[in-house]
């Protein structure tokens, strides 16, 4: 049986991941932080799953967690949001966001690539954000963040190409979740050709393609954002 990590396995994107992976055969590893009856949830719900608790961007507690992992897929799904106007945005909302999305990008990557190096073979998706490609205001910390995972997944996808490991990104646009409930999705959606916002489902579909199906396909960005970025 095939073993996938996803961290951040219990937001909207991260579950829908998990729910993809367990459906098409895979053992799932769900890695929270904080929430842990939604964790303790998922993991009754799938059966051929197991969840995994520590604070990615603290490397002590990933290489406790992950150092032994033999894994076929890693998805670097982990990341928060703390938006502001550049001008007012504190060292907190700054550094808070790096370390959890870049920082706990590395950790993870570097805890696990071992095992997938000497096994000479693998997938790593990163979930990025269509803000990584364009910017957006108010979110510079968030923008430099998702714009780092993009680079690096280019730049590993070179390095690991030889090792028969694949490494690419998808760039979620607006997707039904927790962050989205408070926006003025009317006004929004005029900015999408598709003139709606996305699933979670559906961005777990494209995950789990480059994960499984797309073997020729290494140091790519897949636009997830229904022709809004484009």
């Amino acid at each position: 049986m095939k073993k996938v990590l996803i961290t951040g396995a219990t937001g909207a994107i991260g579950e829908a991941c998990a729910r993809a992976f367990h459906d098409t055969g895979y053992f799932v590893y769900l890695h929270y932080l904080s929430s842990e009856a939604k964790a303790k949830a998922l993991n009754t719900e799938l059966p051929n799953s197991q969840i995994l608790q520590f604070d990615v961007s603290k490397k002590e507690e990933v290489f406790s967690a992950l150092e032994n992992l033999e894994l076929d897929v890693l998805i670097n799904n982990a990341g928060i949001a703390k938006d502001n106007l550049f001008f007012w945005m504190n060292d907190e909302e700054w550094g808070d966001v790096i370390n959890t999305s870049v920082n706990g990008t590395f950790h993870v990557t570097k805890a696990v690539i071992k095992n997938m190096i000497s096994n000479k073979k693998g997938s790593i998706v990163n979930v990025a954000s269509v803000s990584g490609l364009v910017g957006n205001a108010g979110q510079t910390n968030y923008s430099a963040a998702r714009g780092a995972m993009i680079a690096f997944t280019k730049a590993l996808s070179v390095e690991l190409a030889r090792y028969e490991i694949r490494v690419n990104a998808v760039a979620p646009g607006l997707i039904e979740s927790q962050m989205t409930d408070n926006l003025d999705l009317k006004e929004m959606k005029k900015a999408i050709p598709l003139r709606r916002i996305g699933k979670p489902q559906e961005v777990a579909e494209c995950v789990l393609f480059l994960a499984d199906k797309a073997s020729y396909v290494t140091g790519e960005v897949l636009n997830i954002s229904g022709g809004m970025v484009r």
